[in-house]
């Protein structure tokens, strides 16, 4: 296959890079293939073998390559969810700097009449963490003064993710008085909001520390800072679920209804978009017998009860990996991990986001 194609593709649920799949190793996944023992997404064995082949770096994921153009759609050495994302994605430059133009151009307006008063002269600051915090948004936070002094030096002192205590100086800022105080306001503003949305998914990630649970995030975020909060789940420990309407084929009851069964459904979705991953949202356990029949690479539990999402877990036995959604609150976070879900998204780690107290100021930091 074109080895320039090659290069861009990334597996479309994980985001890993894949990488051609011959020699020894097509080999030896051949012979697996004949054992019975590599799956389909479906969850049905592969029986063919293969002639090329793209594998994820974790070795989980085979995809088939037919007459040279690469088909996107898993083939699963086991049904567990993938390893947990661990290095942090770096943020697109030309979305951070949408959202950095879009947010000064509606604080700006037509020029900062107030700034416009100090002399245009070198200065320096200190940014200040004023509470316990996780921090995440430097990419936008750099973006906004850049965008206004593309001089501007920032001397970060904290990683993006680290834990910080109240009283810490974050970072410390030499540039010129006017466009420091016209950037502050809208460099804090994506700091204190991204830093919030960390610390509250730590908080979550840390309720759930030692089970195999996932903390994902979901689309309930603020409007035109989806990349921005997602980011800064990552930040927090989290996990990302899908970023859009476009990623991810999410079976949900109207979805269901509409198709006019949850079969129907699933042959429509693997039909029209092979190649992209298969989520099924479940009612009960007679939908939850349905999706195991139909295939999908997850299965989300909508508002189980305790008993009915046990049982899910034991008539599911690690088949497919099982998601719970719903009203989950901090309290309850834990005894739903040991029930043995894989995964638990939550919609207030972005939606009901506490901004971080944050302050900019002008001079030398304290000390």
């Amino acid at each position: 296959m074109d080895r320039k194609l090659l290069d861009l593709l990334v597996s479309p649920d994980t985001r890993q890079p894949l990488s051609l799949l011959d020699g020894k190793g097509l080999e030896a996944l051949n012979r697996a293939i004949a054992a019975g023992t590599v799956n389909r997404a479906d969850g049905n064995p592969l029986a063919q073998p293969l002639r090329e082949a793209l594998v994820t770096r974790d070795r989980k994921q085979v995809f088939r390559v037919d007459d040279g153009i690469p088909v996107l759609h898993p083939d699963r050495t086991d049904r567990r969810l993938p390893d947990r994302m661990s290095a942090l994605p770096t943020p697109d430059p030309a979305v951070v700097a949408a959202d950095v133009a879009r947010a000064l151009a509606e604080d700006l307006g037509s020029g900062d009449v107030t700034a416009a008063l100090l002399p245009d002269q070198p200065d320096s600051g200190y940014l200040l963490c004023k509470q316990d915090a996780v921090i995440a948004g430097r990419p936008w936070f750099d973006a906004t003064h850049r965008a206004l002094d593309a001089d501007v030096q920032i001397e970060w002192r904290v990683a993006e993710g680290d834990h910080v205590s109240a009283g810490t100086v974050l970072a410390l800022l030499h540039g010129r008085s006017r466009s420091l105080v016209s950037a502050e306001r809208t460099s804090l503003n994506f700091l204190q909001t991204l830093s919030g949305t960390a610390t509250t998914t730590a908080r979550y990630v840390a309720a759930v520390e030692g089970t195999d649970t996932r903390i994902l995030d979901t689309r309930k975020t603020l409007p035109g800072l989806r990349l921005a909060q997602k980011y800064a789940v990552r930040c927090g420990g989290g996990d990302n679920h899908r970023f859009g309407l476009y990623d991810t084929v999410m079976l949900k009851e109207n979805h269901i209804r509409a198709a006019g069964s949850l079969a129907a459904a699933v042959s429509a979705a693997r039909r029209q978009w092979p190649q992209l991953p298969l989520v099924v949202e479940v009612e009960d356990l007679e939908q939850l017998r349905q999706a195991l029949q139909a295939g999908c690479e997850r299965i989300l539990l909508d508002d189980f009860t305790p008993e009915l999402r046990r049982e899910a877990v034991r008539i599911t036995g690690g088949r497919i990996p099982l998601e719970v959604s719903g009203s989950v609150g901090l309290g309850g976070l834990r005894s739903i991990a040991e029930d043995g879900v894989d995964c638990i998204s939550i919609g207030g780690l972005t939606k009901h986001v506490q901004a971080i107290d944050l302050s900019l100021k002008l001079g030398p930091p304290p000390g």
